[in-house]
């Protein structure tokens, strides 16, 4: 069973239904397990907070990102066993409520997430946010069984990661309702009530506009309307909802029979306060709402319902245990009430089926359904984590990083190789092939033949062919971009597209076990290999070195090779020596893409042709960068925008930032911190990586955990929600370098 468990979400004193349901759940899941130990980590909306009971632990601060980090942090090492967060999109501060995502990514115990709100048509940034959050629970909770509905169709997950627990309820008996009427003096008289923190989505008014036509079948009506403004609500308009409601009641007539009982009531006083309702009615304006606690308050209670047709009242109603009415209609409302009162029979035996159905919904029971919950969470969370797993100190393994998983890799390569572009998620046929990310997704279909992956060979000999095809005899050099009809679009690619493709080859013949990669690739890379050096881009330089490393790290023998190596590495060091000042450190005027390559193969060169000078210059120029590329506030990772780029003397450009960038820096600091053995070097690596997950600029996740594909970048506001072959290669190949490094470092 487990022992030491987290609650995450608002708590009570602060005044809203999230903070009322996870201090009641709290409450009941320490009952039913007495051996446990439940803490809260309640969210705080202003700058005071709240008067807390000892259970709360932690306080995060809404807006404050680094808060959730220090949350991670407290969790992780106090031991807790699980996590169960209550998830509302409008408690968490960041888009959409997205700095959540900071703290769970960061723990290391089972998550069970309860989902308060499911969107049917989510914008893209809730739909980006629900997506991750599921991808990091273990399980999810709904409480509907539309929500199962709406996470499989709309979110396309599976079913077996969602389990339907009820919205718990007090345990009350089944009385009459004028047991409790002199309490509030209102013997004799036909109670109606709406209770709730005020706002204008409740819809009130309508209640108001249908008890002329009440009142006037059954004068002995009252209305009682209990709840304080939403503090939100009141912090912007003040009280002029409940003033509106006030002059509509004294318009109508009906003064003398509405009664406002304004403030938030203890969990006692809001029992007394159903039991005195003969009528419960929730006009809420508003049909997107998945659960309703007032709802499941006074259906247990045995209460009958007047409702308007949001989606939890539609479920819960079901099967005459209440009276849906249209939307802000208030003359099917007063027909409803009216024909309820009309007919006590139809009224109690309504009561009764709500009460009897209530049963399974009492806290006692809730609790129960939730400990099994968390017990599966944790046996499936053992099931599936490496048997061998050792805990390492935070300053040796900084975080934890996501599996490998290609099924959008897979989505975007066909039998001609990998498509260039998407569409969100689908391949665009119209921008066709490049030699370019074939040459990358060779790369990484190599490294995951390092890491075990079965599926490897048949990826890189895709690639391969594509490269193959892509080699053109008669001018030494690589066509880049092919059309979907496989129409070749130029008779010779760019420098760094032959830079890339010789990057490639060369990681195939240095670390492919496989004798069919190697004799194709051994051939091409021969073949290829000489007119790297009539070109100009320092890029292609780079790449070609790195892939030249790679081919001499077993081929050491080959004359040629290291004489090419030799040239363009003088090259490199030449550029760095000229352009270099004491404030640009830099290879060229100007940074553009793929800026990390080069100080990257100047490390690896200076250790191939053992050059103090070349050494000295890659991690001068790296240093350098890791500047430039570090966020003043925060510290995390800020790539070059290729909106502008940098221009030596200007202005550094912020956006558009690009999933290159990331992995050039990766790969890059790797290769320092083998040179140096500096673990300023590895932290630098994590930190470009935490990038993709959302440590940047937006706390938005660049990397789409349920396809394993990445996003195409970072705009001012908002993702490009397209994941491109470039981005997803940049994205796997940090993820397979990081896991590949440790195993080696």
């Amino acid at each position: 069973m487990t022992k030491r468990i987290a609650f995450i979400g608002n708590y009570l004193p602060r005044l809203c239904g999230i903070a009322t349901f996870t201090t009641d759940l709290c409450a009941a899941v320490a009952a039913a397990n007495e051996e446990a130990t439940c803490i809260v980590l309640p969210v705080n909306d202003t700058d005071d907070g709240y008067e807390y009971a000892d259970a709360v632990r932690f306080e995060l601060t809404e807006k404050d990102i680094n808060s959730y980090r220090r949350a991670a942090d407290f969790l992780n090492i106090n031991n807790v066993e699980l996590v169960c967060l209550q998830h509302e999109y409008g408690i968490f501060g960041g888009r959409a409520g997205s700095h959540i995502l900071a703290l769970l990514r960061q723990l290391r115990m089972p998550i069970v997430t309860t989902l308060h709100t499911i969107l049917e048509e989510p914008d893209a940034d809730q739909r980006l946010v629900l997506e991750e959050i599921a991808a990091l629970s273990d399980r999810l909770v709904v409480m509907s069984k539309r929500g199962i509905d709406f996470l499989t169709s709309i979110y396309h997950l599976s079913e077996d990661k969602i389990d339907f627990i009820p919205h718990g309820i007090p345990d009350v008996p089944f009385v009459d309702p004028s047991f409790h009427k002199d309490l509030f003096g209102v013997e004799g008289k036909m109670v109606l009530l709406s209770f709730g923190l005020l706002s204008t989505s409740k819809g009130i008014e309508n209640v108001i506009e249908a008890l002329p036509d009440i009142v006037a079948e059954h004068p002995n009506v009252v209305y009682m309307i209990l709840g304080e403004t939403h503090p939100h609500v009141k912090e912007i308009d003040g009280e002029s909802y409940r003033l509106s409601l006030q002059w509509l009641a004294r318009e109508k007539g009906v003064e003398s029979n509405v009664i406002f009982y304004n403030r938030f009531v203890s969990l006692e006083e809001l029992n007394e306060f159903i039991g005195a309702a003969d009528i419960y009615i929730t006009p809420y304006l508003n049909r997107a709402q998945i659960t309703s606690g007032t709802l499941a308050y006074t259906l247990g209670a045995g209460k009958a319902v007047v409702s308007t047709p949001y989606w939890y009242a539609e479920e819960m109603l079901a099967e005459e245990r209440g009276v849906l009415v249209p939307f802000a209609d208030p003359s099917a409302l007063a027909q409803s009430v009216i024909d309820l009162l009309n007919d006590d029979t139809k009224r109690h035996a309504m009561r009764k089926r709500a009460y009897v159905f209530g049963r399974e919904m009492i806290w006692s029971e809730v609790a129960r359904r939730y400990l099994e919950t968390f017990e599966r969470a944790r046996s499936e969370r053992r099931h599936f984590s490496h048997p061998g797993l050792v805990v390492k100190a935070l300053d040796q393994h900084p975080g934890e990083l996501p599996p490998i998983k290609l099924d959008h890799l897979r989505n975007m390569t066909d039998e001609t190789g990998i498509l260039q572009h998407a569409i969100f998620t689908i391949p665009n046929y119209h921008e066709g092939y490049t030699t370019d990310d074939n040459a990358r997704a060779l790369i990484v279909s190599i490294l995951l033949e390092h890491v075990g992956k079965n599926q490897s060979f048949e990826l890189a000999s895709r690639y391969l062919a594509f490269i193959w095809y892509a080699y053109s005899a008669e001018t030494g050099r690589f066509r880049n971009f092919m059309s979907y009809q496989r129409t070749w679009l130029e008779t010779e690619g760019s420098d760094d597209s032959h830079g890339r493709a010789l990057w490639a080859l060369g990681t195939v013949l240095g670390r492919s076990q496989t004798p069919a990669l190697q004799n194709m690739a051994g051939w091409l890379f021969e073949q290829a290999l000489p007119a790297i050096l009539d070109s100009s881009s320092p890029r292609a330089w780079a790449f070609a070195l790195i892939g030249i490393h790679e081919y001499v790290r077993r081929f050491a023998g080959d004359r040629r090779a290291s004489q090419i190596q030799e040239e363009l590495s003088q090259r490199l060091l030449t550029l760095y020596q000229q352009c270099r000042t004491d404030d640009w450190r830099w290879y060229e005027e100007g940074l553009s893409y793929c800026n990390a390559v080069l100080p990257h193969a100047s490390l690896i060169c200076g250790q191939s042709i053992q050059s103090k000078a070349m050494i000295e210059a890659g991690l001068e120029s790296l240093a350098w960068l890791s500047n430039v590329q570090r966020a003043s506030r925060g510290g995390h990772f800020v790539p070059v925008g290729s909106n502008g780029f940098y221009r030596k003397g200007g202005e550094c450009a912020h956006f558009d930032q690009q999933p290159i960038e990331g992995q050039a820096t990766v790969s890059a600091c790797l290769e320092a911190y083998r040179v140096t053995q500096d673990d300023r070097w590895r932290k630098e690596a994590q930190r470009a990586f935490e990038w993709f997950l959302g440590r940047n600029d937006l706390n938005l996740s660049i990397y789409d955990p349920t396809t394993g594909g990445c996003r195409d970048g970072l705009h001012p506001d908002r993702l490009n929600e397209n994941l491109g072959a470039e981005s997803t290669l940049a994205f796997l190949q940090s993820l397979l370098e990081l896991r590949l490094a440790e195993n080696t470092l």
